[in-house]
């Protein structure tokens, strides 16, 4: 298990969300925990990851804390590991995509809002282009939730250039900006309810595991799990005794 014994606060839990978002499945947690530090390492800077929003967010906290923080969410599930060869990336587990999902796409809007405060007009939207699609589809629920028909000149230069079906839900978006319909926000408070529940994460405990070879339950303790994880280990398929058999026999031969 890790150092970490209490529970990350939800702004800690966020920001290290919003930096693994820059590295899933291409980085390990070393380099997600640098660029929480605010490290001036040299591959950092130019992979650019020193423009990430919360870059240095930990700067004035020990890299091997981080890491301790690191392995918190990696607990908690709320990250994961996936390994590519024998390299170890970091990836999101679906209450953690869940909750970065739903920032990023707020995310989106405070730009639109900045950009509609500054004047901006004819704004290039081939950024939105390839994005995920269930955070683009948020994206347009949380446009649509406000009701506010500001968003209609920007929805209108995005729809020219997307695929058919984010068009048909932009096209979707505007219509429901255009008309005199209250927003009906009940999916929003059901969504943020589901984001709370996920921001607890999945604490870890033992639990029982039944052996591919004799058939008999054994106990896989929070703290094997955390090894097999941090390893990239599957989890185990036979119990101890049938694990021992099996080396027996391979010292045999």
């Amino acid at each position: 298990m890790t150092q970490q014994t209490e529970r990350l606060a939800e702004a800690d839990i966020r920001a290290i969300l919003r930096a693994a978002d820059e590295l899933i499945a291409t980085g390990g947690r070393t380099l997600l925990a640098k660029i929480l530090k605010g490290s001036r390492e040299k591959k950092l800077l130019q992979l650019e990851l020193d423009h990430c929003p919360v870059y240095g967010y930990f700067k004035g906290t020990k890299l091997d804390d981080v890491l301790v923080k690191i392995d918190w969410m990696l607990d908690y599930e709320l990250l994961d590991i996936q390994y590519s060869g024998k390299l170890p990336m970091i990836i999101f587990t679906e209450r953690g995509w869940e909750i970065e999902r739903d920032q990023r796409a707020d995310e989106f809007l405070q730009e639109w809002n900045d950009w509609l405060a500054a004047g901006k007009q004819d704004p290039d939207m081939h950024y939105l282009k390839d994005r995920n699609r269930g955070m683009i589809l948020l994206l347009l629920d949380k446009i649509k939730e406000t009701g506010n028909p500001k968003y209609i000149p920007y929805l209108q230069e995005w729809e020219k250039i997307d695929y058919r079906k984010v068009r048909a839900a932009i096209r979707e978006t505007i219509q429901a900006l255009e008309s005199d319909e209250p927003a009906n926000l009940q999916a929003a408070r059901e969504r943020s309810a589901s984001i709370q529940e996920a921001l607890k994460g999945l604490e870890p405990r033992d639990v029982w595991l039944k052996c591919w070879v004799c058939g008999e339950r054994f106990l896989f303790t929070a703290g094997e799990q955390h090894f097999f994880k941090q390893k990239g280990f599957v989890d185990p398929k036979r119990c101890p005794s049938c694990r021992g058999k099996r080396d027996d026999d391979i010292w045999l031969e």
